[in-house]
């Protein structure tokens, strides 16, 4: 396509790049009619500038459209070359103090607990580290887009309003000076022309709605007919469909529907087709076709071209304007004016109005153009922030109506701007008083909620998918008027008071419609059958809830206010009651002698409400009326003696009633609907405006009315009046057989009715009920949620309710679902109260920081808190009493110590000595004594012991506190000493307590029983001391202390008694366990063995003796023969492990891994032909090998494979969800652990022992002998293998040869030794081998293939060298205890290795020992091998001793195995020191310690200048022989340890118990070990002919010479180990390096989800369309293709938005981790969902980072999913 234009561009080019701005500027300044002109300008230009083509070109078109379009402006404005004009009004202006960034999505923004004015107030990056509140308590979060800094915002913090940058533009601020004065009069006038005409047009024409034809003043003369196919976003259809669609319609591969799709999400529109009418027109009418099936189509539209080249025009304009007008205030300034200046069409026809009006009807991309112009004009600008303010408030019905029925979301709509707006204290206010705002909104809300039912209340039945949908957007009003409340006023004007009582009004109307609202009727008979709706309702409450307490805090603020409202409000409450006494007869109830009127009324037959929001509101008015004590200052203006109690607690009492009936399980059949509405009437979201208000009202009821006739009337709605009122009721229903379920059901009404009433007296920690303050009532709740179980900090935060300010959002949080729930502002002192009740304690390395309750504040504890669910009840009441036990005190838990009420409530706790509770209690009691089954239940005793004690601590509180000559009328001692009335003279309740004292059944309750007795008697005191009139001494006290005596007694005859049982039990079974081990002392030795590691067991054993001990060579340390017993885990059959039986195998996980690696740039390019003998010391991809130590039979294991393999074939047909194992490539779980395995290792004796058993000579050939003992040997090889490569017409000529071939002494090359091992275990090493050769090379496995054996000693090698970098790392000793499974797994791995020849072809091998050996030993004909520099001399090291044996077995001379290794090892470290000679490049220090005078120190000199004269003098001069041996000493220490291990397992010589220890640097010890000498510069001088020619040889390579002129680099010893990327310490850094980051293919876009890894540092675009790539056929996401360029398949993410870190391994497994960062309270915070400040904790990094080391990653998410099934089912391949 691109090439087709290419011409017709350049010809553009042309008329285009003549046009000078500086004539057409000149041109418009002489210009009469300016906007004629230039309009006609730009109806020329416009069109052949931006879209040519199918495909714009956006730098292009920029620099064409600058150049023609908008350079003549700027020069027009400026009157001279702009670059000089602006930077001289750039000098002129005062910069801004407010500082007005504008957020991107993602970047981090931060608040201020301490100082901002509500949570809306936030900074940008810069200014929040220049400024005071970086050292406060901030909270950071990630920007949603929009929004912006409010830095030099005075009203938007406390203290602190300015960073250090903007503090310098704030000294010369003056009232309100006027902008304009700083620019001459005809820059202003030439400023307005243009802005009028530029801002017209760009209004114009994004407004403009036909599709082919321009506004008149724009038409060109010649029209193309060139049309667009425009493509428009909504937030219905999802991206998949979007694709799909256009793939069908325009004919596009995926790649670019994709590339579409994106753009459209992105920039709100995209054309998609370009051409005529009729071919955009059809491609139209298939994309509507598509997408009207489920939805309304997707929005498309055929334009012409010009009309989109000006729409593109106009929004590169409003960027324009936002520029310029940065350069000085003043044109701001004009910008403003210009904008909202009225147009000729009066009412709402300014520019700035016009766009808001039809911004629903714009494109996402236009909308946030023009939203940024009114942020970085507009709002700041002051004077007109006002005046824009006013301009919003005014349409705001208009605004909202349209978002409502927008296609796009809110953060989208200039309905947003709310948030700017109304949550500046200032315009709030004006906005109030002025526009009458609050009233706009409430109305506008209910406006849009119209579905009522008769009684006027709104009605959610049935609710269709758009009404839910329109509700959701209207929950936004809500919203705004949480923020017009947020800052309460200070003063109050009387237009304040009169519009907000204007807007209290109308806020009573919107709760009156809720006043009632879904009513339930309870189903008898059979079940309901549909689930009504209630969702709709309690959202709308949960939404309103701050609203209400806001409102509440508006009225505390002002006496006159709270009056007025409590008024208003009381009058709508009557009305709501108007109907009260229709079709509810009255009734008369009496008990006790008192009798009460009310009405008939049956909550479990007629239909009762959870929504009562006008009465909560009173109770709230009727505390804060206490609380402010208006009702003593003004009782005449307050309607008090109005009030009708029994009106007040009806509905709230009849709420509470539903619930207990809902408890004991009346409303069974009515489903779960009403289980969730109770569930969230309690619940800490909605109960401080419901089941808390509801406490209150009945509070307020009992306060004001004669406390037995409020009893009545709750008997009479729980349903209870009859039981209370019939005498002998308990011995009627247990004489009668009455039904079990009902008395079940009065029982649990019973209990609940009690529970109530201990609410109504004991519940009075609000300010205005008791006299406390808001802290009390805070610290009650964080004490009684510490009493369940120590909580972490969110917990606790999560259980509190959320303190109304922080229900706000942040300014670009908009609608944002996971908001910030935690106690934001310093009143609630949060914290301070949490550090007084309260011990922290820190976290380890997993878990969480947690609180810890003081003891002391464990007598503060109520067993009744109101706010305790049933499950924490009784978890409490658990964990205080077993806290008593441990304490050893009694384990009654008393009521505690009350606060007095406030005197507005003071009369409340006469309940507790009225008649008719006297009477209830007495009854309860009653049917204790008399323990009939059925009536009476331990629970509702507990209850009403409760309640004695309250009203005993009651009694003593005031004894305690009265006052001279005052008489205390609260005598409940006294009432409970009286027996009962005449008829039937029941005992006293205070004699029966006694009886209960000692009654069997209730040894739980004893301790409380005894303690309301203790009570009794200290008030009896206290009213004898303060009383002279003498009072009865009760029988009852003498008969206490009598059985208390008697009662200590038994309990310690009792406790003796099973004190001595306890002894004969432990002494019984200490004698069986003794005996055990002597019937079974071969058992428990064959266990000792196999658990310790056996080199453990040989330290025992006295065959060994104490001397040196060599791991190899002739005079290695002989080790006896072990006999190893191993059970199988499948078939628990024990077996010894032997040459000849059946195989074991222990499950092992093969896997690739660049953890050690130095370049992970390289990249095996045809794995097919890769040859693997020599690993590059860049170790850039090694082959790891772990295992969990568990051990099979090979048949167990075989068949279990097998079982598990039919049963994915079986999963397959039904669905293929992704297991945490892939079958198809060998995986399975270890059938114990279920760890991760891809096959199994197979268990062998120490091969070295089988092969060596032949004769030994006792002269073996020093080093020079060998080396040439071995070269004879291969050359005599490679003779034969040509033989029998050629082909037979050439014999004549061999024949020849092989005569003049000497064989060297006892060399039989014909011979083949016997394999020893039994056909399973062959078939075993081969299975193992194959696996490894697959998973190392990513291969088609292939048994025969000759790199099998290079990849077994290669996986070896790396699994050794990564255990030692880890022991070296940890500072542990080299044979420190390894873990069990490490040990099994390097034992077996290295005797697998070095058995796997035998079923190999001898061939190969003895081929790859004649390369290897050949890189050491030049050859003859081995030209391609790699120089020292580049082979890891581990992996030669294990290579060479392994593939030995191949050439050993035809070597019969009797050189042993043990020589050969000593002399390879001898070799390679010979070899390894030069490597380390030649890339030492330390610098020598001016310090020559201890002059180079040891003998070590002059021999590595020596050796050195040796090197030098070698290498033709390229190397550097050294003199400091001690800096030469200390770089030598250093270098070659990880390859000693290495090969100590590897010689460890091999030969199976028992670790000398020096190296165990941990501390020292082991050098000696080491050496001793392995056989060498302690100066080990002595191998070179020993061998010094050999050496000095290999010596030659190895620096006359190419390679070496390039790398000493500095042409090529080499890997430098000791190689550091690799650990994870420096983590900042403070995230927040993070999260500003991510802000910054773009997605790297789609154009500077914003990359969404930002992530790093923290293996290489790199930061990619995870989880989006725009960076897939293909990767082995299948489109994986940014994350999963950097696994495998740099980790191999296994990678370490940290999500930066999310603060959560990723593990990925392949494309099918993934799981989350906590990530490393914690906040202050010890607690993670994924998904940055609480925005406290987090610190790195270096423990867990630590932890993340040896996971790493250890290859456990793939493990770690093996497990995770295993246990987290919902992690299976992600797509881990699209991060």
């Amino acid at each position: 396509m691109a090439s087709e234009l290419e011409p017709e561009v350049q010809g553009l080019d042309r008329s285009l790049l003549e046009c000078s701005a500086e004539e057409t500027a000149g041109k418009w300044l002489q210009a009469t009619d300016l906007t004629r002109e230039v309009n006609q300008h730009l109806a020329h230009y416009v069109p052949k500038i931006y879209c040519r083509g199918p495909n714009p070109f956006p730098q292009k078109e920029d620099m064409l459209a600058h150049q023609v379009l908008l350079g003549p402006m700027e020069w027009y404005l400026c009157g001279e070359d702009p670059e000089l004009g602006f930077s001289k009004l750039e000098q002129t202006n005062k910069p801004s103090h407010l500082c007005g960034r504008v957020f991107k999505v993602g970047e981090p923004t931060y608040s201020c607990r301490d100082c901002a004015v509500d949570p809306t107030c936030v900074l940008c990056m810069e200014c929040f580290l220049g400024s005071i509140h970086r050292d406060h308590r901030y909270r950071m979060t990630t920007s949603g887009g929009g929004g912006f800094c409010d830095c030099g915002d005075t009203e938007a913090w406390k203290e602190g309003p300015y960073c250090q940058k903007h503090e310098l533009n704030t000294s010369e601020i003056e009232e309100e000076e006027d902008p304009l004065v700083h620019l001459s009069e005809d820059v202003i006038a030439r400023t307005y022309n243009i802005f009028a005409i530029m801002f017209r047009y760009a209004v114009e024409i994004l407004t403009w709605e036909k599709e082919s034809e321009l506004p008149p003043d724009l038409e060109m003369v010649e029209k193309s007919d060139t049309y667009y196919c425009m493509l428009f976003n909504d937030e219905v259809h999802t991206y998949e469909q979007v694709i799909y669609t256009l793939q069908k319609a325009v004919n596009c591969t995926q790649k670019e529907a994709i590339g579409f799709a994106t753009t459209v999400d992105r920039d709100g529109r995209r054309s998609v087709r370009y051409g005529d009418f009729q071919y955009c027109e059809q491609a139209k009418s298939v994309i509507v076709r598509n997408t009207s099936r489920q939805t309304k189509p997707l929005k498309v539209q055929v334009m012409h071209s010009s009309i989109v080249a000006h729409q593109n025009f106009g929004l590169k304009l409003l960027s324009w304007l936002g520029s310029i007008i940065g350069y000085s205030d003043g044109l701001r300034r004009i910008l403003c004016q210009v904008g909202l200046q009225e147009g000729p069409n009066g009412e709402n026809s300014s520019l700035v109005d016009r766009l808001m009006l039809s911004d629903s009807k714009l494109w996402k991309g236009a909308r946030s153009v023009y939203h940024q112009l009114f942020m970085s004009s507009l709002l700041m600008d002051l004077k007109y922030k006002k005046l824009f303010a006013v301009r919003f408030a005014k349409n705001y019905e208009r605004l909202q109506s349209d978002y409502v029925t927008d296609d796009h979301d809110r953060e989208f709509s200039i309905a947003d701007l709310s948030v700017q707006i109304f949550t500046v204290p200032s315009l709030a206010r004006m906005l109030i008083t002025e526009e009458n705002l609050m009233t706009i909104i409430i109305k506008t809300f209910m406006d849009h909620l119209r579905h009522r039912d008769a009684q006027g209340r709104f009605q959610f039945e049935r609710y269709t998918a758009l009404q839910a949908f329109k509700f959701r957007r209207v929950q936004s009003l809500i919203l705004d008027l949480k923020y017009v409340l947020i800052s309460k006023p200070t003063e109050w004007s009387d237009d304040l008071r009169q519009k907000f009582l204007e807007g209290f009004d109308a806020f009573l109307e919107l709760l009156k419609c809720m006043q009632g609202m879904d009513p339930v009727t309870r189903q008898v008979g059979q079940h309901i059958e549909m689930e009504p709706e209630w969702e709709a309702a309690f959202t709308l409450q949960m939404k309103l809830t701050h609203v209400i307490s806001m409102m509440q805090d508006w009225c505390a603020l002002d006496e006159k206010v709270l009056i007025e409202a409590y008024k208003k409000c009381l009058a709508v409450l009557t009305q709501c009651h108007g109907g009260f006494t229709d079709g509810e007869q009255p009734v008369t109830l009496s008990i006790c002698g008192h009798s009460v009127e009310t009405i008939r009324y049956c909550v479990s037959k007629e239909k009762v409400s959870i929504h009562l929001p006008v009465s909560r509101l009173l109770a709230g008015l009727h505390v804060l009326v206490s609380k402010s004590e208006v009702a003593y200052k003004f009782p005449e203006l307050l309607p008090l003696s109005e009030l009708s109690p029994p009106m007040l607690i009806e509905h709230p009492l009849r709420c509470l009633v539903l619930c207990a009936q809902v408890h004991a399980g009346m409303w069974r059949r009515n489903g779960f609907s009403l289980v969730n509405q109770i569930y969230y009437y309690h619940n800490v979201k909605c109960r401080r405006e419901m089941f808390d208000k509801d406490i209150v009202m009945l509070q307020t009821g009992v306060s004001m009315m004669d406390p037995n006739h409020f009893l009545m009337i709750m008997l009479s709605r729980f349903e209870l009046h009859q039981i209370f009122s019939t005498p002998d009721y308990g011995k009627k229903i247990s004489s009668e057989t009455t039904h079990k379920d009902l008395v079940q059901q009065n029982n649990t009404l019973i209990e609940e009715m009690l529970y109530l009433i201990i609410m109504l007296v004991g519940e009075r920690f609000s300010p205005g009920v008791g006299q406390v303050n808001a802290t009390d009532e805070i610290k009650r709740e964080i004490i009684h949620q510490l009493s369940i179980k120590p909580m972490a900090h969110s917990e606790l935060v999560k259980s509190l309710p959320e303190d109304v300010s922080t229900c706000i959002l942040r300014k670009e949080n908009y609608g944002n679902p996971s908001l910030p729930t935690s106690l934001e502002n310093k009143e609630t002192g949060m914290e301070s109260v949490i550090e007084a009740v309260a011990h922290f304690k820190k976290p380890g390395l997993t878990g969480r920081g947690m609180y810890e309750l003081k003891p002391e504040c464990a007598k503060e504890f109520n067993l009744y808190f109101y706010h305790f669910s049933r499950a924490e009840q009784s978890k409490a009441e658990e964990a205080q009493r077993k806290l008593k036990r441990q304490n050893k005190e009694d384990t009654a838990l008393p009521p505690p110590v009350l606060p007095p009420f406030c005197p507005l409530f003071a009369s409340l706790v006469n309940i507790l000595q009225s008649d008719v509770m006297l009477l209830i209690m007495r009854t309860v009691l009653q049917w204790t004594v008399e323990h009939n089954g059925h009536v009476w239940s331990e629970s509702m005793l507990q209850r009403v012991l409760h309640l004695i004690g309250m009203a005993l601590q009651e009694e003593k509180q005031h004894l305690e506190n009265v006052m001279e000559e005052h008489v205390v009328t609260f005598t409940f001692t006294q009432k409970i000493s009286k027996p009962g009335e005449a008829p039937n003279n029941s005992p006293s309740i205070l004699a029966m307590l006694e009886t209960l004292q000692n009654a069997p059944y209730l040894e739980v309750h004893k301790d409380m029983i005894k303690w309301i007795l203790k009570t009794f008697n200290a008030i009896k005191k206290i009213r004898e001391s303060s009383s002279t009139s003498p009072v009865a001494e009760t029988e009852g006290t003498i008969m206490e202390e009598s059985s208390r005596d008697k009662d200590k007694a038994e309990r310690k005859r009792k406790a003796e008694i099973a004190r001595l049982r306890r002894e004969k039990i432990m002494a019984q079974m200490s004698e069986m366990q003794r005996h055990f081990i002597d019937e079974n002392k071969e058992l428990f030795q064959q266990t000792l063995e196999l658990d310790a590691s056996i080199s453990a067991v040989l330290d025992n054993s006295p065959m060994v003796s104490d001397m040196t001990r060599t791991a190899l060579g002739p005079a290695q340390t002989p080790v006896p023969e072990q006999r190893q017993f191993v059970t199988c885990i499948l078939c628990q059959e024990e077996q010894e492990v032997k040459v000849e039986s059946r195989a074991m195998v222990l499950a092992a996980f093969v896997q690739r891994s660049t953890v050690l690696s130095k370049n992970r740039s390289k990249f095996i390019q045809d794995p097919e032909k890769y040859d693997p003998l020599f690993m590059h010391p860049d170790l850039s991809c090694g082959t790891h090998t772990g295992s969990c130590g568990h051990i099979m039979h090979a048949h167990c294991w075989q068949r279990y494979f097998d079982s598990v393999q039919a049963k994915e074939q079986r999963r397959q047909q039904r669905l293929r969800l992704h297991t945490s194992y892939d079958v198809e490539n060998g995986e399975f779980l270890c059938p114990l652990c279920e760890c991760l395995s891809n096959t199994v290792i197979p268990l062998l004796l120490p091969p070295r022992n089988i092969f060596n058993s032949r004769f030994l000579f006792s002269d073996q050939p020093n080093l020079t002998q060998w080396i040439r003992t071995i070269s004879q040997q291969i050359k005599a090889l490679q003779v034969l293998r040509k033989e029998d490569n050629t082909p037979n017409t050439a014999l004549s000529k061999n024949l020849e040869n092989v005569d003049e071939l000497q064989l060297p002494e006892g060399f039989r090359p014909d011979f083949h030794p016997k394999n020893p091992y039994s056909e399973s275990i062959k078939e075993m090493l081969t299975t193992f081998g194959t696996a490894t050769y697959k998973v190392g090379l990513k291969v088609h496995p292939n048994e025969e293939d000759p790199r099998v054996p290079i990849m077994c000693w290669g996986s070896c090698a790396y699994t050794i060298q990564s255990i030692e970098r880890i022991l070296n790392d940890e500072d542990k000793p080299l044979f420190s205890p390894l873990p069990c499974r490490l040990d099994d797994c390097l034992r077996s791995l290295t005797r697998f290795a070095a058995a796997h020849w035998t079923v190999a072809s001898l061939s190969v091998v003895q081929g790859h020992f004649c390369k290897l050996f050949a890189s050491l030993v030049p050859g003859d004909n081995h030209g391609d091998l790699p120089c020292i520099l580049d082979i890891d001399m581990f992996h030669l090291l294990v290579g060479l001793v392994l593939a030995f044996p191949a050439l050993q077995c035809q070597d019969f001379s009797g050189i042993s195995l043990g020589t050969g290794d000593l002399h390879i090892f001898h070799l390679v470290t010979m070899a390894h020191i030069i490597q380390i000679l030649l890339t030492s490049c330390t610098e020598e220090n001016g310090m020559d310690q201890e002059n180079a005078s040891g003998e070590e120190e002059l021999a590595v000199l020596a050796l050195y200048k040796t090197l030098h004269q070698y290498t033709g003098s390229a190397l550097k001069e050294m003199h400091s022989g001690w800096h030469l041996l200390r770089n030598v000493r250093a270098g070659i220490m990880p390859f000693l340890r290495c090969s100590a291990l590897f010689f460890h397992y091999l030969n199976g010589v028992p670790s000398p118990p020096e190296i165990q220890a941990s501390g020292t640097s082991h050098f000696e010890h080491l050496c001793n070990y392995l056989s060498l000498p302690n100066n080990f510069i002595c191998l070179f001088q020993e061998n010094k002919e050999i050496m000095k020619l290999l010596i030659e040889s190895w620096c006359h390579n190419i390679e070496v010479k390039r790398y000493l002129e500095g042409e090529r680099d080499a890997i430098s010893y000791p190689r550091e180990s690799n650990k994870l990327i420096d983590l900042p310490e403070d995230y927040s850094s993070l999260i500003n390096q991510a802000s910054n980051f773009s997605c790297p293919k789609s154009g500077g876009d914003k990359s969404r989800a930002p992530t790093l890894c923290l293996v290489c540092g790199t930061l990619l675009c995870s989880q989006s369309y725009c960076c897939q790539t293909e990767l082995e056929g299948e489109d994986v996401g940014a994350c999963t293709a950097h696994t495998y360029s740099c980790g191999s398949g296994v990678g370490i993410f940290l999500r930066v938005r999310e603060c959560q870190v990723l593990f990925l391994a392949g494309k099918t497994k993934g799981c989350f981790y906590s990530p490393p960062y914690l906040d202050d309270y010890g607690e993670t915070d994924q998904g940055l969902r609480r925005g406290n400040p987090l610190h790195l904790c270096r423990e867990r990094f630590k932890k993340i980072q040896k996971l790493w080391h250890q290859h456990s990653i793939t493990e770690e998410i093996g497990h995770a999913q295993e246990a987290n099934q919902t992690l299976v089912g992600i797509d881990w391949q699209h991060l």
